[in-house]
């Protein structure tokens, strides 16, 4: 069994968890168990707080992890990244009071900043050349500010309405974050095997999240064209339909050039175009 740490509460975990389910792994969920096991792959998972399980993982207590990039660059783990997850897309920013003038960083020079990342806060201070002063709280940043505390905040963001219901407004951005799988370094053989299932199941699921599967009908004479705009993972599957003369299409599409290629297939005599989700993506 491999065992797997996740943040116990909060949209990583929700997003976690749903990874996870989208892998097709059952297990039972419950907000009074801080691990559980599932019902149909050697998974064991466990619900812990976002900081501690860097450590975990590289202690071997658990063997793998999700995690935000912004708590493992900040333990200074990156060694343990496997690879990016693209979710939970998040950003660590410097705020300051609604009102307080800000030009550019230097801005920041002999301030006090309130953070719960000190060492990404320096990090990107140092490579500005500004020197401030950082105090390191562990929650409720946000009001820093306005006890006195602090003169700015440095602080994840994802939509930006706690910073202005606390009467702060975003400046700068210090770091980019998304969910990262990690791993520790020194798996056993079989746990290794079992990382490496999950991993090709997660790649199938991500791979089918950026893709879109249409079917659309056109006139034979037509089907050179549509096929030029058509890549799919090969090349597009048509088959003859029963009126003579028509054939049906079938591909698969980047979710970004989606739009695009829809318009130029429908200028290029494409009809009844249909487009269905793909759950799942093998190449």
């Amino acid at each position: 069994m491999i065992r797997l740490a996740i943040q116990k509460s909060g949209r990583l975990s929700e997003d976690s968890l749903n990874l996870i389910r989208e892998c097709g792994i059952s297990f039972i969920n419950s907000s009074l168990k801080l691990k559980t096991e599932a019902t149909n792959f050697p998974l064991e998972i466990l619900f812990l707080r976002d900081d501690d399980i860097p450590g975990y993982v590289a202690d071997g207590v658990a063997d793998i992890g999700i995690v935000g990039e912004n708590v493992l660059v900040e333990e200074g783990r990156e060694e343990l990244q496997v690879q990016k997850l693209g979710f939970s897309r998040c950003r660590l920013s410097i705020a300051v009071p609604k009102n307080e003038a800000f030009d550019d960083i230097t801005a920041l020079e002999g301030k006090n900043i309130a953070t719960s990342y000190p060492n990404l806060l320096q990090t990107y201070l140092s490579g500005e050349g500004v020197q401030a002063h950082i105090h390191t709280i562990s929650g409720s940043v946000e009001i820093a500010p306005s006890i006195g505390l602090a003169d700015a905040i440095c602080d994840i963001v994802s939509s930006g309405s706690t910073l202005i219901s606390n009467g702060l407004r975003e400046v700068q951005t210090v770091f980019r974050s998304e969910a990262v799988l990690i791993a520790h370094q020194n798996l056993a053989t079989a746990k290794q095997q079992l990382l490496d299932q999950l991993l090709f199941r997660i790649d199938a699921v991500r791979k089918a999240q950026k893709a879109k599967y249409i079917l659309l009908n056109a006139p034979n004479q037509a089907i050179p064209h549509i096929k030029s705009l058509l890549p799919g993972m090969k090349a597009p599957s048509i088959l003859p339909l029963a009126e003579e003369g028509w054939s049906s299409v079938h591909s698969v599409v980047n979710e970004d050039d989606f739009w695009e290629i829809i318009e130029k297939l429908r200028e290029a005599g494409a009809q009844g175009i249909l487009v269905v989700p793909i759950e799942k993506m093998i190449l």
